[in-house]
This record gives C-alpha cells, sequence and structure tokens, in this order.
C-alpha cells in the first residue's frame, strides 16, 4: 500500500511550480526521461493555467 500522504504532498509541491521552476528542472535533469517527467509537468501546469484564464475572460 503506498503513502497517500506524501503523494499529496507531492503533488501539492508540484502545483507551485513555476515555469522558470519547470525549466530549471529540464535543464538539470540525468536524463531525457527525466526531461520528459518534467515536460509534461510543466504542460500540464501550462494548461491549468490556461484553462483558468479561459475561464474567467481573463486573455
Amino acid at each position: 500500500m503506498c503513502d497517500t500522504k506524501k503523494y499529496f504532498q507531492i503533488y501539492q509541491d508540484i502545483k507551485n511550480l513555476t515555469p522558470e521552476d519547470t525549466l530549471q528542472l529540464v535543464l538539470e535533469a540525468d536524463n531525457k526521461e527525466e526531461q520528459d517527467f518534467y515536460f509534461m509537468i510543466g504542460d500540464f501546469l501550462l494548461q491549468q493555467r490556461q484553462k483558468i484564464a479561459i475561464e474567467g475572460n481573463l486573455f
């Protein structure tokens, strides 16, 4: 059984990343798989921000 509280905290930490943070993670990744993972996180966060902007007519 996994520690759901641990992963929830990781989720909370990831949600607070800025685009600059995700870029730094990509640039400092040790391998391609890690880079791809951070790119996916960055894309997800961008999609969430876009969704909020569209819903609030903020563009």
